[in-house]
């Protein structure tokens, strides 16, 4: 009996600390690794940095290290350029998403229940295409004799092409059209738990739709506002792919520097510097959504 009850101790002691080691192993290992990286220099060699950890010389090690790489950041106005642009190209995205996306879910949520599986099923669908296929797929749709062009030519609405491919237009596009399940799927958990009698009570004391829209729904589906708007936002300002096939060599991002110093000028150092600087980015939003959902949590307890 005493075994068995400190086998029972020692595995709900261990149930908590599983998610602290799976962060430690592939959160915070890699993290470390790269800030190493990042406080090193480049060098003609494999791998293309200095210095290398060495067990017999740490006081060595540690000495060579400095943050000459941080420094060229701050002076270096295309990265900043790139940082803000990030920022402001994933915010007007975010914006737009949640333009799209919060219609799309309220009808999802206002559909009979019988669809309403059959509709997520549709929201999903395009996951089960390749993502690149998906962009490059927009190439064909947005260019000079695009689909989008010739079908607008033919109704007569435009005269000649439209440029849209290779503009930030294109951009925002893409990132629209990639990440909307993400905006819309938590809008639709939100909004599918309202309550429609809240409604009902509104129009009964005589509240136009507008308002009871404003004060009934939108503070209802706010977590899942909050939400949608964090799972887009930031894997948006960190975004490659749509920037470099539909945005062209002007759409200035942070994602795209950080793949011209790893691959093109092979310098890791400074494009892991990069990296942690796109880490600290996106850990404010993430922030926020927490101390934003504590208060929240502990307002409705």
């Amino acid at each position: 009996m005493a075994e068995r009850s400190l086998t029972r101790k020692l595995t709900a002691s261990l149930v908590p600390a599983l998610p602290y080691l799976w962060l430690g192993v592939f959160f915070l290992v890699p993290f470390l690794i790269v800030l190493k990286i990042s406080l090193s220099d480049p060098a003609v060699a494999q791998p293309p940095y200095k210095p290398v950890f060495d067990w017999s010389d740490i006081a060595g090690f540690f000495s060579q290290l400095d943050l000459d790489n941080f420094e060229t950041l701050v002076g270096d106005d295309l990265y900043l350029s790139a940082t803000l642009s990030s920022i402001r190209i994933a915010t007007i995205s975010t914006i737009l998403l949640l333009l799209v996306g919060f219609p799309v879910a309220y009808a999802m949520a206002r559909a009979p229940e019988r669809h309403r599986p059959l509709l997520v099923a549709l929201v999903i669908l395009p996951f089960w295409t390749s993502f690149l296929i998906r962009i490059y797929a927009w190439i064909a749709i947005l260019k000079p004799e695009g689909l989008l062009n010739q079908g607008l030519m033919a109704l007569g609405a435009i005269s000649e092409p439209l440029t849209i491919l290779n503009t930030e237009w294109a951009v925002y596009i893409g990132i629209v059209y990639a990440y909307l399940p993400f905006m819309v799927l938590p809008l639709y958990a939100a909004l599918e738990k309202m309550d429609d009698t809240l409604l009902e009570a509104a129009l009964d004391l005589g509240s136009p739709p507008w308002r009871s829209f404003w004060t009934i729904t939108v503070p209802l589906a706010m977590p899942g506002i909050i939400a949608g708007s964090l799972l887009c936002f930031i894997p948006a300002v960190g975004e490659f792919v749509i920037p470099d096939l539909l945005g062209g060599s002007e759409t200035l991002m942070i994602g795209r520097q950080l793949w011209s110093e790893f691959f093109s000028n092979r310098d890791w150092p400074l494009a892991s510097a990069v990296a942690i600087l796109l880490l600290i980015i996106l850990v404010v939003p993430i922030v926020i959504y927490r101390d934003v959902e504590a208060r929240r949590l502990e307002t409705e307890s």
